[in-house]
Parts: structure tokens; sequence; C-alpha cells
């Protein structure tokens, strides 16, 4: 671990959950607070709030909308967190490929013992990465994989990072709509 930057968060984990979100890795201000998404300027939690994938645990937890110092309430409500890799870093793009390697098969290792619902992949770059490291041969795209993981289903929403300029705090949210609904399909099986 480098000197200068923290640990990284703890996964946020536990068996029964509907969704657990994957992000690249924590942010150093992320793992200095101890609460995943935890910069101001992230839109994950903006946009989970708006979201009714959100509506039933904002209703139990009586808040209107959400923030970091409720990723750990959310486990009650069926929402867990983990990163491929550990490590925080102030751009992902610090990251080498022999940490995804390494960090690929520790996340097959967390779902298969959890065996969330959904596994979301928060943005392109990790689950590009992943999904090659698989040996799938298919196009990685936005939305429903066609994979599952010990029965979890895959789905990749865009990164919440204000760094994505491709997507607008409006279209995460639709995003996470469309997270719900995939849930729900996969609930009605």
């Amino acid at each position: 671990m480098d000197d200068e930057n923290p640990p990284g968060l703890p996964d946020l984990l536990r068996e029964g959950l509907k969704v657990v979100f994957v992000g690249i890795n924590p942010s150093i201000f992320s793992a200095s607070q101890g609460h995943y998404f935890a910069r101001k300027t992230n839109r994950f939690w903006p946009a989970f709030s708006r979201s009714v994938l959100s509506l039933a645990a904002r209703e139990a937890i009586g808040a209107s909308s959400l923030g970091p110092t409720h990723d750990r309430a959310l486990l009650d409500h069926g929402f867990g967190f983990t990163d491929m890799v550990a490590r925080p870093t102030a751009r992902a793009s610090e990251l080498n490929v022999t940490e995804f390697a390494a960090g690929a098969p520790l996340l097959i290792e967390k779902l298969e013992r959890y065996r969330p619902g959904v596994a979301c992949f928060h943005g392109m770059t990790a689950y590009r990465i992943f999904h090659r490291m698989l040996g799938v041969d298919s196009e990685a795209v936005l939305g429903a994989q066609p994979l599952r993981i010990a029965g979890a289903r895959l789905f990749v929403v865009p990164n919440p990072s204000p760094a994505n300029a491709h997507s607008s705090p409006a279209d995460q949210t639709l995003w996470y709509d469309r997270l719900w609904a995939f849930v729900m399909e996969g609930a009605e099986r």
C-alpha cells in the first residue's frame, strides 16, 4: 500500500442482496471518508436517490435523498457495494492491468459467496476488463449482460463519476430506473 493513501473501503456485502454495486476502485477521498461515492460531485447518490430503484429504501430509512453515510444502512434494504480493485487512487487511470487481473477472481469469489440477484458494474472500464478476463466472446455494452456469475445476473450502468462527460445526471437516473426494471424482471422468475 502507498504510505500516502488510506486503505481501501471495506466491502459492504451479505447474502440475499438484490443488487451489489461494483465500482472500479475507491477514490482517495472516499477511502479517507470511509464511505462509497463520498465526493459531493459524484452523481451516484443524487441519481440513485431520484431513481425508483431506491424508493423502498428511502421510505424505510425515512430520507428523501440518500448520501454516502447511508451506504452501510442500505445492506438492510438489499444493496451492497464492492470494487474491482481495492487500492484507492485519485483517478482510475492510475491502476494497472495486473491489479484488475488480481481483482477479477476476487470479485468472482465474492459473487459466489454472497450470491446477489444482480451485480451492477459502474462503468464500462471495469466491466470490459472483467468481461475479457472471463474470456467472453461478445461485445460489452451498457445494460443487461448475457452471462451470470454464481446465479448473479450482470448489468452495467454509466460510471457516475463527474469525469464521465458522456452521461448526464438525468441519464444516470434513467439507468438506475432500468436497473430497477431488470431487478424486478428477475424477481418475477
